[in-house]
């Protein structure tokens, strides 16, 4: 990605790396992810992760699906603004975030360097979703992101490097510990600056998905859903955020000019490697499409690119949507 000295950080990242800390849950599970109130967090790499771990204390991951009843709320109609980007395609326009062009400097990804990358991303996504809300008659708030190392108390509980970056709707705050990067790297083979700031914005699609009522929405229909339902709802949740995350690279894209050769591949492989089924074939040997909480490799890469060719909230209705 295309970043300089120039550009914008993010005055939204709180850097508590080395604080550690953090409390038990309840019957010693040391990280409690509550849904109670119709709001839960999200882990991007996947909840089969932290429910080894759960099964470790004799905890039943399934039973944390929990929510409520009602119907997921429609995603709200942007007027369309045409303006054909040099791929011939036409996203939005966001009134008030200038054009802007030129070469600029690969950012290393290395010690602070890779806190400024984090910043400067996350700066994107405040400037594109502010605009984005606009056009809706909205208002954005811009979520905090915090990096810890090792373990760190939020209101959902306390965060543990091992559940990846994870996005906490209670306290409205993007937790990372920069660790993950690495992992993502070497354990799921998905390396580049790309691949990083698609993980960002997966994080912030379920921000969006809070602030539009979509999140509480969802975690009160998971309630009234035996588990196997409620994994397909919850499917649907992580889909629709990486959709939005495609939304937001387009966008972005066609205001910052950001990208380089090869980062729309970097982009797709990372949503590939993360997929629930590569997952489960990596640690199990065997695949369990029951037991998908954040969708298969396929899912993920296809939502992803719909939202990034589309640059339209509304392409990511997956709670409607004949086919996964």
């Amino acid at each position: 990605m295309r970043y300089d000295d120039k550009d914008r950080e993010s005055s939204n990242v709180e850097d508590r790396r080395g604080e550690g800390g953090g409390r038990m849950g309840k019957g010693g599970m040391p990280f409690p992810i509550p849904m109670g109130g119709g709001r839960g967090g999200m882990s991007i790499t996947t909840l089969l992760i932290i429910g080894a771990v759960m099964l470790l204390f004799g905890i039943n991951p399934l039973e944390i699906l929990v929510g409520g009843q009602g119907s997921f709320p429609e995603l709200p109609r942007m007027e369309q603004n045409r303006a054909p980007t040099e791929a011939g395609r036409v996203p939005y326009e966001i009134p008030g975030v200038p054009d802007r062009s030129g070469r600029r400097t690969r950012v290393s990804a290395d010690g602070d360097e890779m806190k400024r990358f984090v910043g400067r991303v996350l700066a994107d996504t405040e400037d594109v979703w502010t605009r984005v809300f606009q056009s809706l008659g909205r208002r954005y708030e811009d979520p905090r992101l915090v990096l810890f190392s090792g373990a760190f108390p939020t209101a959902c509980g306390t965060g543990l490097s091992a559940m990846g970056p994870f996005y906490c709707p209670l306290d409205r705050k993007i937790y990372v510990d920069l660790a993950f990067y690495e992992e993502l790297k070497r354990r799921f083979n998905a390396p580049g600056d790309f691949a990083q700031a698609y993980v960002i914005a997966h994080e912030v699609g379920h921000h969006v998905q809070t602030l539009l009522g979509i999140s509480e929405a969802v975690q009160r229909k998971k309630q009234s859903l035996p588990e196997r339902e409620a994994n397909r709802v919850q499917v649907m949740m992580e889909l629709q955020a990486d959709c939005l995350a495609g939304v937001w690279a387009s966008l972005n894209e066609h205001l910052r000019q950001r990208l380089q050769p090869g980062d729309i591949e970097e982009g797709l492989n990372a949503a590939r490697q993360i997929g629930d089924d590569m997952i489960q074939r990596q640690q199990t040997g065997r695949v369990v499409p029951d037991a998908f909480t954040h969708g298969s490799s396929e899912q993920r890469v296809r939502w992803f690119r719909r939202g990034m060719d589309s640059g339209r909230i509304q392409e990511c209705d997956t709670f409607k949507a004949p086919q996964l």
